[in-house]
C-alpha cells in the first residue's frame, strides 16, 4: 500500500468529513470544500474522528491516486479548521506593496504599478509595504495565487531583486570581475 494513502486523517474540533456519490465534503468553523474522487477505484471510509482512503485495485494508476486523494483529504480538513497562508517578500530599491480594499498594487519597476485582485476564497493582507500575506481555506488556491504574485517579478540572481516566498533563499550569483 501507499505509505501516504495508508495513514488515517485524524479530524481536529468541529472538522466533519462526508462521502457520498464520489463527492468528499469537508465542514468546518473556516467554510466548507469539496473536492470530487473521479477514481471508481478509491474509496473514502469515515470512522467517527478519523478518515480512511482504502483503494480497491492494485493498477498502478489507483496507487498513484489513493496518496493523492488522501492527500486531498487532509489539506481540505485542515483548511477548513486552521487555514492556509503564504507569505511573500518584495527585495528592491522602491519596491513596496499598498492594499486598495480587497486588491493589492505592487510597484516592482515597472513603469506602472501591478494590481491584483484576489480571486474567490483568497484574502490578501499587507504585513509591511515589503511583506504580502495570501490567505485561505483551499492550499491549492492559496499557492497558485502565491505563485501568480511571484511570477510578476521573480527574484534575480545577482542582487536578489524580486518577490520571493519568506522562507525561500536567493542563491546569489557572483558578479564581474574588472579586468586588467
Amino acid at each position: 500500500m501507499s505509505r501516504i494513502g495508508r495513514a488515517p486523517i485524524k479530524l481536529g474540533k468541529g472538522v466533519s468529513v462526508s462521502f457520498e456519490g464520489g463527492l468528499v465534503t469537508a465542514k468546518g468553523p473556516l467554510g466548507t470544500l469539496t473536492q470530487p474522487v473521479q477514481n471508481r477505484n478509491i474509496n473514502v471510509e469515515i470512522e467517527g474522528e478519523t478518515v480512511l482512503v482504502k483503494r480497491l485495485s492494485e493498477a498502478k494508476e489507483v496507487k498513484a491516486a489513493h496518496g493523492l486523494y488522501r492527500a486531498l483529504i487532509q489539506n481540505m480538513a485542515t483548511g477548513v479548521e486552521k487555514g492556509f497562508e503564504r507569505r511573500l517578500m518584495i527585495s528592491g530599491v522602491g519596491w513596496k506593496a499598498v492594499a486598495q480594499g480587497e486588491k493589492i498594487v505592487l510597484s516592482v519597476g515597472f513603469s506602472h504599478p501591478v494590481e491584483l485582485v484576489p480571486v474567490k476564497g483568497i484574502k490578501l493582507e499587507v504585513i509591511s509595504p515589503t511583506e504580502v500575506a495570501v490567505k485561505g481555506i483551499d492550499k491549492v488556491l492559496v499557492g497558485q495565487f502565491a505563485a501568480d504574485i511571484k511570477a510578476v517579478r521573480k527574484p534575480e540572481p545577482y542582487h536578489g531583486y524580486g518577490i520571493r516566498y519568506k522562507e525561500e533563499t536567493i542563491l546569489r550569483k557572483e558578479g564581474k570581475k574588472a579586468g586588467k
